[in-house]
């Protein structure tokens, strides 16, 4: 399996329009690369490319990388598209996909209905790009040479959808992580985790590779920074550091193992810093744009 980082932030990309934090400004500057909105593409072929989560950058994304570019006046290398959750950092993207070429959208039925909430997303012309709803632990063809399963893993509903009361550490259809099958190999695709449970220990212990929410150092790094005033738990993501963050919780996990959906704030983006050195130290890998990995 061929994998090529579209991008490797969280949402807001980096640098974030209205962030002046270190990174931001680093990014700015040239200092450490800029990076857009968390996106994974993969190909068992390297001719036909399916894209994991349709980041608000994807038009960009699509450019900056020429295995996505058309090979015919209208065409696309990209079968299909699987959405791991509802939240914009992860839908919006669609709506650049709308030019009526033809690819097959993947979703739980509970992210489709997201989607069929919000008319908006009606301009994806049901014709061309089939919704088809995917059921937890069931093998599927996401494409030739490919098999996916998705799996429910803690997390929340999207921001927008959030009533007085959240629970964080939901199971269910509303987030999901994604089993790549394929060339003989397996691969884990989390981009959002709220915590590291016993199953999800046992459900990774076939892993050749792992990418997995890198979101936040530690847990109230945005609230310490004056960037904003949720932990990171409370908005679903689990820390980095700490004895019950996730460097300690997956170290048994025998996989190479990478760190996506950053969030600009995050320290593990200084290249000089002891934060960055630990992460390496412990085994992990920190994505980038334009990244690729193959399993």
């Amino acid at each position: 399996m061929h994998f090529l980082v579209l991008g490797a932030s969280a949402g807001g990309g980096l640098p974030q329009w209205n962030c002046g934090c270190r990174n931001c400004e680093d990014a700015r500057k040239g200092v450490i690369p800029p990076s857009g909105q968390s996106s994974l593409a993969v190909s068992v072929d390297g001719e036909h490319w399916s894209v994991l989560n349709a980041s608000p950058d994807i038009r960009q994304q699509m450019l900056d990388n020429t295995q996505l570019h058309p090979r015919a006046l209208r065409d696309t290398p990209v079968q299909s598209v699987l959405l791991t959750n509802g939240d914009i950092d992860h839908i919006a993207g669609l709506l650049s996909l709308r030019e009526q070429t033809p690819f097959t959208l993947f979703a739980t039925q509970d992210i489709l209905d997201v989607l069929s909430a919000n008319r908006v997303f009606d301009a994806l012309s049901r014709d061309k790009v089939g919704r088809n709803p995917i059921a937890l632990d069931t093998d599927f063809t996401l494409q030739d040479g490919l098999s996916a399963r998705i799996f429910a893993v803690p997390g929340k509903v999207p921001l927008f959808m959030e009533g007085e009361t959240v629970q964080t550490d939901l199971i269910g259809e509303q987030t999901v992580g994604v089993r790549l099958a394929g060339s003989g190999k397996v691969a884990y695709y989390v981009p959002g985790c709220a915590q590291v449970t016993d199953t999800l220990l046992a459900q990774f212990a076939d892993a050749d590779l792992l990418f997995f929410d890198g979101t936040l150092w530690d847990d109230d790094e945005m609230i310490r920074s004056g960037t904003g005033i949720k932990t990171g738990r409370r908005m679903g993501h689990i820390p980095v550091s700490g004895p019950d963050g996730s460097v300690a919780m997956l170290a048994g996990v025998d996989a190479a193992k990478v760190f996506i959906h950053i969030n600009n704030t995050n320290p593990i983006l200084q290249p000089d810093g002891p934060e960055h050195a630990f992460v390496l130290d412990a085994g992990w890998r920190i994505a980038r744009d334009g990244q690729e990995i193959v399993a």
